[in-house]
């Protein structure tokens, strides 16, 4: 089977492993282990007949819902399959301007959208060590598409240091797909009321634990939105995804565990992590790690698969990192130490 680009390819890993999917224990995908909310369950058992009837193609109280939760009207939120269909109509505007400022690292589908669209990519390197970048070309005619917090490295960009590129490019494009896990967010969605050049891409799948449905959602200002809407599919979300995502962000409950959970978990995930020989880890405001080591990652995530049926996402995809590097969701206590001894076993 081929290499898989993105975290979270259980089959792939089962293969290697010579396993069922059921016994993966994967770190790959930085997906919320709390999940998915037990509200969901009810909501969708009592609304299940809902499946005989097409979806509201204007998504109409899940977006209301959404527009309530950020204090914005409606017509500012587009709901989509996942972030990354909703990715492609950015990717699309994108390529209209004379070249795309992209901050490296950069997460694969980000260079895929905007290749698709025939984008000039230019590269604004960040410095892992300090979360330090700067833009390479400002103007009106450029576009600029960043992630916060940065994935791979977790590093969370401040508001303070972001508005004042919204005035400098022509089209911003800001991936906030788990801004949801800090529970005082740095989100630029205050602010897209006041800059109708900025787009801001949400995902509800990482932090409620429902890859499996495909739900994010744009906010944006209403006329590109309606352009959007124009380009794609009628009904790119379906009903039950339509369904949870009204029910989710509503869930308060499940968003403080969440944030009590991580600020418990990550500071003793990190120390454990740290404490291996042969790992560096970078801090982060996520709920990943970037790990380096000092020996390639390839042979390490074979052995795990292997002999512990574990999942690592290898860093192979993000072409500036390479072979030496890995990153680790993080996860319950009792599965984030299994990992830990792990690594220990095998002394890096």
């Amino acid at each position: 089977m081929v290499r898989p680009t993105h975290g979270g390819n259980r089959d792939w890993a089962a293969t290697l492993a010579g396993c069922s999917i059921s016994e993966i224990l994967d770190f790959s995908a930085s997906i919320n282990p709390l999940g998915p909310p037990k509200s969901l369950f009810k909501a969708l058992e009592e609304s299940f007949l809902e499946l005989t009837h097409y979806p509201d193609p204007n998504y109409g109280q899940l977006r209301s819902a959404l527009a309530q939760k950020h204090a914005l009207s409606a017509d500012w939120i587009l709901p989509g399959n996942g972030v990354a269909e909703l990715l492609n109509w950015a990717a699309l505007e994108l390529s209209k301007l004379t070249a795309v400022n992209l901050l490296t690292p950069a997460f694969a589908d980000y260079s895929r959208a905007l290749r698709t669209f025939g984008a000039e990519i230019v590269a604004c390197p960040m410095e892992l060590e300090t979360g330090k970048w700067q833009p390479s070309v400002l103007g009106k005619q450029m576009g600029l598409l960043i992630n916060n917090p940065h994935n791979p490295t977790g590093y969370l960009l401040g508001v303070e240091a972001l508005l004042p590129l919204l005035s400098d490019y022509g089209l911003v494009v800001v991936d906030e797909a788990f801004m949801d896990f800090i529970e005082k967010p740095e989100s630029l969605i205050p602010w897209v009321e006041q800059y109708p050049n900025l787009v801001i891409l949400r995902s509800l799948t990482k932090f409620y634990s429902l890859p499996g449905l495909r739900l994010g959602y744009a906010i944006a200002h209403p006329d590109r939105l309606a352009l959007w809407q124009q380009w794609r599919d009628p009904w790119p979300v379906n009903t039950i995804a339509d369904i949870a995502g009204q029910t989710v962000i509503k869930d308060h409950d499940f968003q403080q565990q969440t944030w009590s959970w991580l600020a418990s978990s990550s500071p003793k995930f990190f120390n454990q992590l740290s404490n291996i020989t042969g790992l560096s880890v970078s801090k982060s405001s996520a709920n990943f790690f970037l790990v380096h080591s000092q020996k390639s990652v390839i042979q390490l995530q074979q052995k795990l698969l292997s002999e512990k049926r574990i999942l690592i996402r290898d860093c192979l995809s993000f072409k500036e990192l390479g072979e030496y590097y890995f990153r680790v969701a993080i996860r319950t206590d009792q599965e984030n130490q299994q990992l830990i001894r792990a690594l220990e076993d095998y002394a890096l």
